[in-house]
């Protein structure tokens, strides 16, 4: 059940990178995908509009994943984002709270009406199917999540067969990529550079990489 999740987690932070780019509603873009850890089935889908990444900029929505028909795909969360993101809605203050120093909001799907694919949405789906076809041999490290922490810095949520639980990892956005992207399914699993984060609930440990 939890890998379930997990898998599907993964699967819609694959589908809505482009989103950190091309806006949702507005002005508003996805500052972060964070993978909510079981026993709950969720996501939280982190907004703000370009360059936020301060916590006081950004509102962090959780969305429960699982329905009577089954699970929520990307697509889905698109559309409940947009409502959300579009108009006027009222939540009631025990569906909000304060996560990682940015505003919680827990969203009812039975309250919200999903906004419905627009013509570049499917053009989108078209081409990604085409061009990225599902494969079933995936990589033996799985992105989960992602959250821009800075100007200069960027979290990602990451799982590995070798090691349980997800590694939150911190990178900069600058500097030698390619090579730390290439390095990064080893380095995550030294565990000499393991430590803890407590004031982060979406990982079982932490792994420092802005001096890497």
């Amino acid at each position: 059940m939890h890998e379930e999740i997990g898998e599907q987690q993964a699967d819609i932070t694959r589908l809505l990178l482009h989103h950190i780019h091309a806006p949702l509603a507005g002005t508003q873009l996805i500052r972060g995908v964070l993978p909510v850890p079981p026993p709950a089935e969720a996501i939280r889908i982190v907004t703000g509009s370009e360059h936020a990444c301060a916590p006081d900029e950004l509102i962090a929505y959780e969305i429960p994943l699982r329905t009577d028909d089954g699970l929520l795909t990307a697509y889905d969360i698109i559309g409940i984002l947009r409502s959300v993101l579009t108009g006027t809605h009222f939540h009631p203050n025990d569906r909000v709270s304060t996560m990682m120093g940015m505003r919680l909001v827990r969203v009812e799907q039975t309250d919200v009406e999903p906004a419905a694919d627009t013509p570049d949405d499917n053009a989108l789906r078209i081409l990604r199917t085409i061009a990225c076809p599902f494969i079933e041999d995936q990589s033996s490290t799985r992105l989960r999540g992602f959250l821009f922490t800075g100007q200069d810095r960027f979290r990602l949520y990451l799982d590995t067969t070798e090691t349980p639980g997800v590694v939150a990892t911190d990178v900069r956005l600058s500097g030698a990529i390619t090579a730390l992207t290439a390095a990064l399914p080893s380095l995550i699993t030294e565990e000499e550079r393991w430590t803890a984060d407590d004031s982060d609930p979406h990982c079982s440990r932490a792994v420092d990489l802005t001096h890497w």
